[in-house]
């Protein structure tokens, strides 16, 4: 059986719980809601559409929900996970690079090297060295 996934974004908890009521069936299998999961939330999701398996909120909010909660759903055979959904600009550079860069660093290599071999400019050379 393939399963429906909805994705479902409000603003506040009243909203959602007007758009949990009207996009979910029993064929629903995977929700993912904008706001923290109150037990509310949960009961209205459980009451639109029973044969929900996954429940998915943003990383932000999931260490919000009670582990009695997420205990109680797990027992249902429900997992309720965090879904990153990746905010800004997405990364020039990969993390390859990134490492690249600093064991040239430790390799004694001055910087305007380094961004004359890996071909990055070096105003973000040094933002890479001293920022994140």
């Amino acid at each position: 059986m393939s399963g429906v996934r909805v994705e479902i974004k409000a603003r506040n908890n009243e909203e959602l719980l007007r758009k949990i009521d009207s996009l979910l069936n029993e064929d629903v299998t995977e929700v993912y809601v904008s706001l923290r999961p109150t037990k509310e939330i949960l009961v209205r999701i459980l009451e639109n559409a029973p044969n929900v398996r996954i429940i998915g909120c943003p990383p932000s909010l999931y260490p919000k929900v009670s582990k009695k909660v997420i205990r109680a759903l797990s027992q249902m055979g429900i997992k309720l996970i965090p879904v990153g959904h990746s905010r800004g600009r997405p990364r020039k550079y990969d993390e390859r690079t990134l490492t690249l860069v600093r064991r040239m660093m430790r390799q004694g290599k001055k910087p305007k090297e380094i961004s004359r071999e890996l071909n990055i400019p070096l105003r973000t050379l040094y933002y890479i060295i001293n920022g994140r």
